[in-house]
C-alpha cells in the first residue's frame, strides 16, 4: 500500500474513533445514529457537531436518561458524501438498531438518506438547505427536522444584503448540487420580487481544477456583486482567478465557505470585501453561553461552526420526546411530540434536566434551542437570523443581522 493514502486512511480512522462515545451497548440503550462530515468539505463542521450531540449524550445521561433509558450514540463519518452517508445510515438502521440519525449536513447527504429513515420509520434531523426537504414527497412523513435555514431563506438574505449594500447588476455561481443551485435560485426569486433581474447565472460541475471558463462567463456581464452557491475548496479556486483577472465586483457567499480556512488560504489581498452570509446562533440563549463554554474547552469554535450547537439541539429535543413518550414510542410519535416541543405553548426551559422535571410534573414543556428558538414550522423547518460579515484584514467582521 502506498504510504501517503495509508497514513491519510489512518488519521482519518483515528480521529473517527476519538469521537466515538465510550460507552458499551446494553440491552436498556437507546441509540442514535450520529451521521457527520468528519472528512470531505464539511470537515471544517461535522466533527464539532458529533461533540454537540456527545455533550448533550452527556447530560441527558446525567440527569438519569429518558424514562430510565441511557442514551448512546453510534458515530459513522459522512464524508460529504451522498454515497458515504447512505452507507452509514444503512449500518445505523440496520445494525445499531438506532432510533433516530442525528448530525447530517449537507442537501446531498440529506436527501440521500431521508428515503431510508422514512422507510424505517425513525426521524432524520440535519443542518441542509435543500428545499426538497421540507414537504412531500421528500418528507410526506414529516419524520424530517431541519435545524439550519433553507437554501431559499438564505437567498432572501443574500438579497436584502445586496439591496442594502446598493447594489444593482448582479450575478451568480452555483455548485451544481441541490444546495448551491438552491441558494442562488433562492437568491434570484428574492431579487427579481425587489425589481430587479439577474444579469448571469452559472451552475458550475464540482471537482475540477479550474473555474476559468464559467468565471469569465459571469465577468462578461459586468456585475457589480456575484452571489455563490458554493464550498470552501471551489470558492477558493474561483476567488484567487478571479483576482488575477483584475476584474473589480464584490461577492456574496455563504459561511460554510467564506470561513476562516478561506481567509487564511488566500490572504487579505484577495478576500477583504467579501461578505459571508451565516445564520446566527440563539447567542442571548443561556443554552448557548453554556454549549458554547462547554465545546470551547474541546477546541470547537461554535461562533465558527453554527452546526455544532443545532447538533446539541437535535439530540435535546429527541431525548425531551422520549422522557414524555417512552423509549418504545415510534418514529412518528415521537416526531410528532419533538415538533410540539420545539413550539410555543409550554412552560420554556433552556436544559434537558429541567424540562424533564417539568414532564414528570406532567407540564406542557418549550424547549427554546442554542441555536435558535426552533418554533418549527409545518415542515419541521426553523428559520434563524442571518449575520453578514466582512472580511478585513484577514478577518470577518460581523456588520448587520438580517431578520426574515
Amino acid at each position: 500500500m502506498n504510504r501517503r493514502p495509508f497514513i491519510a486512511a489512518t488519521l482519518v480512522a483515528a480521529v473517527a474513533a476519538c469521537l466515538q462515545t465510550p460507552v458499551l451497548a446494553q440491552s436498556s440503550d437507546y441509540v442514535v445514529g450520529i451521521l457527520s462530515p468528519v472528512t470531505g468539505a464539511g470537515a471544517p463542521y461535522g466533527p464539532g457537531m458529533v461533540k454537540g450531540v456527545q455533550l448533550a449524550i452527556e447530560e441527558i445521561n446525567a440527569a438519569g436518561g429518558a424514562q430510565g433509558a441511557k442514551f448512546r450514540g453510534a458515530v459513522e463519518d459522512s464524508q460529504t458524501s451522498p454515497q458515504a452517508a447512505v452507507l452509514g445510515a444503512k449500518k445505523m438502521i440496520e445494525v445499531d438498531k438506532v432510533h433516530a440519525i442525528l448530525g447530517c449536513w449537507s442537501s446531498g447527504e440529506s436527501l440521500a438518506v431521508i428515503p431510508l429513515t422514512n422507510d424505517a420509520n425513525i426521524p432524520l434531523m440535519h443542518a441542509s438547505g435543500a428545499p426538497a426537504l421540507s414537504g412531500a414527497p421528500v418528507n410526506a412523513k414529516k419524520l424530517g427536522f431541519r435545524f439550519q435555514a433553507t437554501n431559499g431563506r438564505f437567498g432572501q438574505a443574500f438579497a436584502q444584503i445586496a439591496k442594502r449594500e446598493g447594489y444593482k447588476n448582479a450575478a451568480t455561481m452555483a455548485f451544481n448540487n441541490a444546495s448551491g443551485v438552491g441558494n442562488t435560485e433562492g437568491f434570484a426569486q428574492a431579487w427579481k420580487s425587489m425589481g430587479h433581474s439577474v444579469a448571469a447565472s452559472v451552475v458550475y460541475e464540482p471537482n475540477r481544477p479550474s473555474y476559468r471558463s464559467e468565471l469569465q462567463s459571469v465577468l462578461r456581464v459586468k456585475p457589480d456583486v456575484i452571489v455563490t452557491g458554493s464550498y470552501l475548496a471551489d470558492t477558493t479556486i474561483i476567488l484567487r482567478e478571479w483576482y488575477q483577472t483584475g476584474v473589480d465586483t464584490h461577492w456574496i457567499i455563504p459561511g460554510w465557505a467564506a470561513n476562516s480556512d478561506l481567509l487564511k488560504a488566500l490572504g487579505p489581498k484577495v478576500t477583504d470585501g467579501i461578505i459571508s452570509v451565516e445564520s446566527v446562533s440563539n447567542e442571548d440563549a443561556p443554552n448557548y453561553k453554556h454549549v458554547a463554554a462547554a465545546l470551547g474547552k474541546q477546541g470547537v469554535d461554535v461562533a465558527g461552526n453554527v452546526y455544532a450547537p443545532m447538533a446539541y439541539d437535535q439530540a435535546i429535543v429527541l431525548a425531551l420526546a422520549v422522557q414524555a413518550l417512552g423509549p418504545k414510542a415510534t418514529g412518528p410519535e415521537l416526531a410528532a411530540k419533538m415538533h410540539e416541543l420545539g413550539n410555543k405553548g409550554g412552560e420554556v426551559v433552556y436544559t434537558y434536566a429541567d424540562g424533564k422535571k417539568l414532564l414528570e410534573a406532567g407540564k406542557r414543556v418549550t424547549y427554546v434551542g442554542a441555536s435558535s428558538a426552533l418554533n418549527f414550522d409545518e415542515f419541521n423547518d426553523v428559520t434563524p437570523d442571518f449575520a453578514a460579515s466582512f472580511a478585513e484584514n484577514g478577518k470577518l467582521v460581523r456588520k448587520y443581522v438580517v431578520k426574515l
